[in-house]
């Protein structure tokens, strides 16, 4: 795991008289989450709680002495995420930003209507518009900017397909393979894909 990758990714459980029974990643926040990931780092900090701490583990005494961890929990949503890396708290609050962002595209869905869906209206969601190449596929790597927002994108299509990659790769408007390679490019993509299609009474990808 790498000083990129989301350490923690949480959200705290909805009140039992809520009456929700969504769990962490299948939360449906319509129109929300393109709102909160045009936030800017100052804005989304704001939306935030925001808790440090001393990290523990790997690191030698030098890195305890200060609490320069960081805890950030969004309040809209109840997403959590840490950062604990760096000496520095200013350097892991915006590690943990950019996670919190990141996590906006992995745990959230849009709720979308597959009778209304084609491929060439996915084409045209804003955050799908840019991600394919010049070939018709997706190329991206985890750290193009282009490439949370059409993982949020290609999830939610997943998602709306209960889970058939087949089908949610021809409203990508690509490959069945290139989809499955798409979704392998970062583990948490491909954990949570994988969390979709259980719940949808599908076998876990390979």
């Amino acid at each position: 795991m790498t000083n990129e990758d989301i350490i923690e990714v949480t959200k705290e459980p909805e009140p039992e008289n809520s009456g929700s029974s969504v769990s962490h990643s299948e939360s449906r926040l319509p129109n929300l989450r393109r709102t909160w990931t045009t936030l800017s780092p100052e804005n989304l900090l704001a939306q935030c709680e925001v808790d440090t701490y001393r990290a523990s583990g790997p690191g030698g005494q030098k890195r305890n002495k200060t609490s320069s961890a960081v805890r950030l929990r969004h309040i809209p949503s109840g997403l959590l995420v840490i950062a604990e890396e760096s000496r520095s708290q200013h350097e892991n609050k915006a590690k943990a930003l950019k996670r919190i962002w990141q996590a906006f595209f992995l745990e959230l869905r849009e709720d979308l209507e597959v009778a209304a869906l084609t491929p060439e209206i996915v084409a045209e969601f804003p955050d799908y518009a840019e991600a394919k190449s010049k070939d018709g596929r997706l190329h991206l790597v985890a750290k193009d900017p282009r490439f949370w927002p059409a993982v949020g994108v290609a999830l939610d299509v997943l998602a709306a397909v209960e889970s058939r990659v087949s089908d949610a790769a021809k409203l990508l408007g690509i490959s069945t393979g290139n989809l499955i390679d798409f979704l392998q490019t970062d583990p948490k993509v491909w954990q949570v894909a994988n969390q979709l299609r259980t719940r949808h009474g599908q076998k876990p990808l390979r």
